[in-house]
């Protein structure tokens, strides 16, 4: 087995001791990747449900899995985690004992040049997890109007220049399509001033990859339908890694685990809303993960614990 085709997971030993596992347990992993979190949550006793858009991840981490010696200790299913509820109704699972999502994208598909996601290789515009779907960062580029290009670039990218870079790919695509990572990265590059941060064309990549594969959408959703399906005193981890999506679980998690959510203008509660977990400590990465692993800089993992 090829260990190092996807990522090390990033924060393992603070997801497992938060996940509490217990033996024979059942496990979520709604963002499977290289299998590294599920293969722990195993050895550690549990079972697992996992699932992943990309078949890449899903047919190497069954391999690693029965490599492993894990065959009959989890199911794989070939999906998007916002689906949770009828995953795990065609199952026939009612209650599960923990469950993990992480937010990232892995590393094999940065890596891997075909699959369009990095300003680092040239290689076709795609950046789709799973290939089946039809919007490609491609047809955004090219297809999609000045004004709709320049939101998209400042809400899901917080790109200061946006206008300007997207000025610069109106001119280019006027010549002809733009269909390669490295022709927009150059376009990008030519259009901003020096960054000491990072790459010019980070964030224009960041907001393309959000909008092909739906990253934010209904996000906390998923994080409240998974909860309903947790046994008291289970949890729920999440971990993020840009300031968009953490937001937006941060939001979720608060409301879970608030009572009333009323208009604090009302002099008593009308809602009736009920907390159904308590927030745990956020996490960062220890200073010896951050040394050996350049991707938990980003990451924030958050907890919530059903009553």
């Amino acid at each position: 087995m090829n260990e190092s085709f996807y990522h090390t997971p990033v924060m393992l030993n603070e997801v497992i001791d938060a996940l509490q596992v217990k033996r024979d347990g059942i496990y979520f992993d709604g963002t499977l990747g290289g299998g590294g979190h599920s293969l722990a949550i195993m050895q550690a006793g549990g079972k697992v449900i996992a699932t992943d858009l990309d078949s890449d991840a899903t047919e190497y981490a069954s391999k690693r899995f029965d490599y492993a010696g894990m065959g009959g200790r989890y199911k794989i299913v070939h999906d998007n985690f916002k689906n949770f509820t009828d995953i795990t109704d065609e199952l026939g699972i009612s209650e599960i004992d923990g469950a993990l999502l992480d937010l990232g994208v892995s590393s094999h598909q940065f890596d891997e040049p075909a699959r369009g996601f990095s300003y680092q290789h040239d290689a076709e515009l795609d950046m789709r997890m799973d290939k089946s779907g039809k919007l490609t960062a491609e047809d955004i580029v090219n297809d999609w109007p000045t004004d709709k290009l320049i939101r998209l670039l400042y809400r899901y990218g917080e790109e200061n220049f946006a206008p300007r870079i997207v000025h610069a790919i109106e001119r280019a695509r006027n010549k002809g399509r733009i269909k390669t990572t490295g022709e927009l990265a150059a376009i990008i590059a030519s259009s901003v001033p020096y960054r000491k941060s990072g790459h010019p064309a980070k964030k224009t990549f960041q907001a393309l990859r959000i909008e092909v594969n739906g990253e934010l959408d209904g996000l906390g959703e998923a994080a409240d339908a998974i909860v309903r399906k947790l046994k008291s005193g289970s949890r729920l981890c999440i971990i993020t890694f840009h300031s968009l999506e953490d937001k937006i679980i941060k939001n979720a998690f608060r409301l879970l685990s608030t009572d009333c959510i009323c208009d604090k203008s009302l002099p008593v509660c009308v809602c009736g809303h009920k907390a159904s977990t308590k927030q745990l400590k956020a996490l960062r990465a220890g200073k010896e993960e951050l040394e050996e692993n350049n991707r938990s800089h980003s990451a924030t993992l958050r907890i919530v614990e059903k009553l």
